[in-house]
């Protein structure tokens, strides 16, 4: 709406109209009152929208709203005037070749789309979506806070120095979600954002080349043009040669410690190979690869994680790491398991990952709640390498937590000496052999005669059972800014998923497919919204049970569906569980179950059948689908 063109149109024409010769004179009453006849002015009421400031009580002033007016992109935000921002632009990207031949989306058409994330000292944003394209139209500005709380500078504005010291550095990752919903990690890039420091006006201009992940870490995928610029702007920039020789200064240092970490690690290895010559083919992983294919500590990848109010107790966050996906690194062509373990943004944005990356997450969870947990890495049957986590309770009690199921289980170790007619507890965990274990302070070697977890004694501080690394060696590369290569943790977001709204939508699709399916079959379909609304109790105790392992509420669930279902009826449920909310994928793996298919295909007298779905959110975008399927028939045998 090109308002100031309107009013300029329609004062040049009250003027001239207006203005009799014998007039000299028109009064801003009269201009407005030409304005309101023409409507001009409710339309810019109508247009305006008025921020209302909430102010924060610990807050030194109200925040002021300021809107930036770069390249016609308007951004309001609510900012403190006694902070200082970094604003971040993304102007569109280049060369994203894979996408080379794509055709242009028609309007309305489903497509594949790009979103990037990013993360910075605790602070989280999201772009949105564009469509996949050789030159994808990102048009996105983030507003960073860039402030100290360290060293009495809480209530300072940070100046261009203490900005210099601020190591941490922008973490961005793009992800690509298809038509189906499904996501994969295209890149993920660590900007060093200080170069802005030394720029003239504190406004740079930089182009970014995305690598790709895993296996393809070494290919560009892409290259993003980026603005950045500080506000308020900088009363004194620091000189280009300062800024880099900081950076440089930085990464020798970090450099330094990994060289010193590396030399540790291999004069720890060298020692425990003189142990016992078997231990070579223990699995005792002291690096792994990230998706950039850098190696780094493995106890760099675990973090005391606070989840604020969004999950409130450790079996509640054993929950939300099993319902995000469980996904293989992706590997091209045959052979081996490709080994990637991610960045705990990259597995969050993905919203899937391999059984480390959960592991990993469970047990800094875990560790935020106070419990001591550790990562165990190790074998499952048939000797496929795994990943869990076990806590160490204070009266020596040890439990395993599977981070893929959320299951929990106590281990009780079998005494390999006893004698043969002793009653030995049986193990219901799935793992067999156990190498290593470790946290974000401490990483410890098996060296019992055996590496078979039944046997295994988890005591920890008798290092002729476990050999352990320094814990010093740990903290001068894994410590919060030790080294800058460390990518900071990012805090969890709340669930955007709206849980009723998602529920009926699956609820409303699940009902069409069925109606559709028994159409082919030559089947009428009568639905009873009475019985689908009985299974609602059902499927929230499932749930419940789910996350607190304990069942309750079934008793007055059966006495419903006895009273509703009539003398000489039958009744059949199917309940199934997905951590997806694709209804045509679920309703395609319902059908594979034969007690479902019987139910969705049924035939007889009086049939009338029934749908409930109900999704629990969890953070990030994670969720659990419960659906339940029911008919009901008269019995005609």
């Amino acid at each position: 709406m090109d308002v100031h063109g309107r009013i300029r149109e329609i004062l040049a024409e009250t003027i001239r109209e207006e203005l009799a010769p014998d007039q000299q004179h028109l009064s801003t009453e009269d201009l407005i009152k030409a304005l309101r006849r023409r409507g001009i002015i409710d339309d810019v009421m109508k247009e305006l929208n008025f921020v209302t400031d909430s102010v924060d009580q610990e807050l030194p002033s109200p925040k002021q709203t300021v809107a930036f007016d770069k390249q016609s992109t308007l951004k309001k935000t609510n900012i403190d005037p006694t902070r200082r921002y970094l604003y971040l632009q993304v102007l569109g990207g280049k060369a994203f070749l894979e996408h080379l031949q794509e055709p242009e989306p028609l309007p309305g058409q489903v497509c594949s789309t790009f979103t990037l994330c990013l993360h910075y000292r605790n602070q989280r944003f999201r772009s949105k979506p564009v469509p996949c394209a050789c030159e994808p139209d990102f048009h996105d500005g983030f507003l960073l806070e860039v402030h100290r709380e360290s060293l009495g500078d809480g209530t300072r504005m940070a100046d261009s120095t203490t900005m210099l010291s601020i190591s941490d550095p922008i973490h961005m990752v793009l992800i690509k979600t298809d038509i189906f919903g499904e996501t994969t990690l295209v890149a993920s890039y660590f900007l060093e954002w200080r170069s802005v420091l030394g720029s003239e006006n504190g406004v740079t201009s930089l182009t970014v080349e995305l690598m790709g992940v895993g296996t393809e870490s070494k290919v560009s995928v892409g290259i993003l043009n980026m603005k950045l610029e500080m506000y308020p702007p900088l009363n004194q920039t620091l000189s280009q040669e300062v800024v880099n020789t900081q950076l440089a200064l930085e990464r020798q240092k970090t450099a330094e410690k990994e060289r010193l970490f590396l030399v540790y690690a291999k004069q720890w290895w060298r020692e425990y190979l003189q142990i016992r010559p078997s231990h070579n083919s223990r699995l005792v992983k002291i690096f792994a690869q990230d998706e950039n294919g850098i190696n780094r500590p493995v106890c760099s990848y675990v973090k005391p994680l606070r989840a604020g109010r969004l999950l409130d107790t450790p079996r509640q966050a054993a929950r939300f790491v099993n319902v995000l996906g469980y996904e293989r690194a992706p590997v091209i062509g045959g052979g081996g398991k490709q080994e990637q373990w991610c960045t705990l943004l990259a597995f969050l944005c993905r919203n899937k990952g391999d059984c480390e990356d959960h592991a990993n997450l469970l047990c800094s969870l875990l560790l935020g709640y106070g419990l001591e947990a550790f990562v165990c890495v190790g074998t499952k049957a048939k000797g496929a390498p795994h990943a869990w986590v076990m806590t160490c309770g204070t009266d020596g009690t040890i439990t395993f937590w599977e981070s893929l199921t959320g299951h929990r289980y106590i281990h009780k170790p079998t005494n390999p000496d006893g004698p043969p007619l002793a009653e030995q507890p049986k193990p219901l965990y799935p793992y067999r052999t156990i190498g290593c274990v470790f946290n974000h302070q401490m990483f410890l070697g098996n060296c019992q005669p055996s590496d078979a977890v039944e046997t295994c004694i988890f005591d920890l501080n008798d290092e002729s059972k476990w050999k352990p690394m320094s814990e010093e060696a740990i903290k001068s590369v894994c410590a919060p800014g030790a080294t800058t290569s460390l990518p900071p943790f990012p805090p969890l977001c709340a669930s955007t998923i709206d849980a009723s709204v998602t529920s009926n939508e699956i609820e409303m699709q699940l009902r069409l497919l069925v109606s559709e399916h028994r159409k082919d079959l030559g089947l009428t379909t009568v639905w009873e919204d009475q019985l689908s609304y009985l299974l609602s109790p059902a499927l929230a105790s499932y749930e419940f049970e789910r996350t607190t392992s304990i069942s309750a509420g079934n008793e007055e669930f059966q006495d419903a569906i006895r009273r509703a279902v009539p003398d000489g009826h039958t009744f059949k449920g199917f309940p199934i569980h997905f951590v997806y909310r694709n209804a045509r994928r679920a309703f395609a793996t319902c059908l594979r179950s034969p007690f479902c298919e019987e139910i969705i295909c049924c035939r007889g007298d009086q049939v009338r059948l029934a749908v409930r779905v109900r999704v629990f959110t969890y953070p990030e975008s994670a969720c659990a689908v419960w659906i339940m399927f029911a008919c009901k028939y008269r019995s005609v045998l």
